[in-house]
């Protein structure tokens, strides 16, 4: 069953990306060679009637793409007002930027429904209890506090407490909290080590304040809080990732998801459907970032573009989307090494 939920989150994760770009393509013209779920051999396939396009289902439920004539040069074959690279730079901003806006708008439906199903949960950081079996309740933390930096990073959400303790885990920290009377305080936060099951871990010694709201308007307003705070969240990691703050090793692929999508299953629906969300932030974030091979770095190309005021060298742009492609190769191999070892530890 792991393996069915797996192949069902990963394609529909995938598949909303995809359809992005191909309704957006459609709408604006553009012959479409193959709509594909999935990377690899095809296992499935079909065309309809009066279309051009091939929809298949591919072996490895990794990846999918949209194959549009003209995607990266000019194609002798087809009529060059059907090609992507002969449409307007509007019409070709509109296909590139589809996949990310259908993943973001995915995960909003799914967080709404979430809220709904499980209620909202409160996103400020309020310190709920300090227990007394660690260095903290030493300090002048008091119920009530609200976490509003970890050393120099503001905390703006739960998400962000919960990355920033995992960075600092072990190490000692300065926690900001602003009392019940508003005054701010920088306490010093000495993680204790403890031992559970044989494995070690850090404890700073404080439970969060997380109180539920119910009802239609709560959960639509949780729906985008929660999107832009996981956005804000996964741009954290990034720049931890570029300062070498976090580690490759942090990262997980399809290994780690696969692992992920197990517990998710077992704690029923809206942990499942919360999953999907998550996963569907994670690609259009990713996917929006300027580096080639991705959505954003032809979005970056195509802004290239309109700056210079002509067209770049397809040529040029292609090689470098080849290089851009290679390199997240051997980053998804390493990540998927780093998910076994895991495993195996």
């Amino acid at each position: 069953m792991t393996i069915i939920y797996f192949v069902i989150i990963l394609g529909i994760t995938i598949m909303i990306h995809e359809l992005g770009h191909f309704l957006l393509a459609k709408k604006n013209g553009v012959y479409i060679y193959e709509f594909a779920i999935g990377m690899g051999p095809q296992i499935f396939k079909f065309k309809r009637k009066n279309d051009e396009t091939i929809y298949s289902i591919r072996l490895f439920p990794i990846g999918g793409f949209v194959s549009m004539a003209g995607e990266d040069m000019d194609d002798e074959d087809i009529p060059k007002d059907k090609q992507l690279i002969n449409k307007s730079w509007f019409q070709k901003f509109s296909v590139l930027i589809a996949g990310v806006l259908f993943n973001f708008v995915l995960a909003i439906i799914l967080l709404f429904i979430v809220g709904l199903i499980n209620g909202v949960p409160s996103s400020r950081p309020v310190v709920a209890d300090i227990s007394k079996d660690y260095n903290l309740y030493n300090t002048n933390m008091e119920v009530g506090d609200v976490i509003t930096k970890i050393n120099e990073t503001k905390v703006s959400s739960n998400d962000i407490l919960a990355l920033l303790l995992q960075i600092y885990s072990g190490k000692t920290i300065n926690i900001q909290v602003q009392h019940k009377d508003g005054k701010l305080e920088v306490i010093e936060a000495i993680p204790t080590k403890i031992t559970e099951n044989d494995t070690e871990a850090y404890v700073y010694g404080f439970n969060l304040d997380i109180k539920y709201e119910y009802g239609i308007i709560s959960s639509l307003k949780y729906s985008f809080e929660k999107t832009g705070s996981l956005i804000n969240q996964m741009a954290h990691i990034i720049g931890y990732l570029i300062t070498g703050k976090l580690s490759l090793k942090t990262l997980s692929g399809p290994v780690g998801i696969y692992q992920v999508v197990g517990q998710a299953a077992s704690s029923g629906l809206s942990s499942v459907l919360y999953l999907i969300a998550y996963l569907c932030i994670n690609v259009g974030f990713v996917n929006i970032i300027p580096i080639p091979a991705f959505d954003g770095g032809r979005i970056l190309f195509l802004i290239i573009e309109k700056v210079k005021g002509s067209k770049i060298d397809s040529k040029i742009e292609n090689r470098i989307h080849t290089i851009g492609f290679i390199l997240l190769m051997f980053l998804m191999l390493l990540v998927t090494y780093n998910d076994i070892l895991r495993i195996f530890k």
